[in-house]
């Protein structure tokens, strides 16, 4: 797609960041979006390698500001967003009578809450561009068990708010 934007969240390793290196063939630029600048800056070589421009944005979606300055900065960079990928998503996998409030929390603020307002921030520029919006999920929505309660629990949170996005 010739002038196309893709943000990927969660771009610093992993599915986020193999996503964001097989995007750069399909778009051409890549927002890359993190915590771990030094990996995102691998991510980035990678990405410019594959075609595309990538603009670098080390950030903790767990914070409530992030996902705005991330459309901001993506609109400043380049006018546009016709894709975003919520990857982003360190959920502890530690038992459910172990894990403590905190670890909890955690994950939801960064895999949850971070994928929900990064897309409501987006969503005005994404309809514009009439774009995508991806939520990744893993399996354990659908097998929970005890030792990735948290997983689980919020994996199946990612697939109702996919679903409440997609009534929109």
């Amino acid at each position: 797609m010739s002038n196309s934007v893709a943000i990927v969240t969660g771009a610093s390793q992993g599915i986020g960041r193999s996503t964001a290196i097989r995007l750069a063939r399909d778009f051409s630029s890549i927002v890359l979006v993190a915590r771990d600048r030094a990996n995102l800056e691998a991510t980035a070589d990678a990405v410019k390698s594959a075609g595309a421009q990538p603009l670098v944005l080390d950030l903790d979606l767990s914070e409530p500001a992030a996902a705005q300055t991330v459309v901001d900065r993506t609109i400043a960079a380049f006018g546009r967003i016709d894709a975003l990928l919520n990857i982003a998503g360190a959920v502890p996998q530690i038992d459910l009578f172990e894990m403590t409030d905190a670890q909890w929390d955690g994950g939801l603020a960064l895999k949850l809450h971070g994928a929900r307002r990064l897309t409501i921030a987006a969503w005005p520029a994404l309809k514009e561009a009439k774009g995508a919006v991806v939520l990744m999920s893993g399996n354990s929505a659908l097998f929970p068990k005890a030792p990735y309660a948290a997983v689980g629990t919020i994996n199946a949170a990612i697939v109702a708010l996919a679903k409440a996005f997609s009534d929109r």
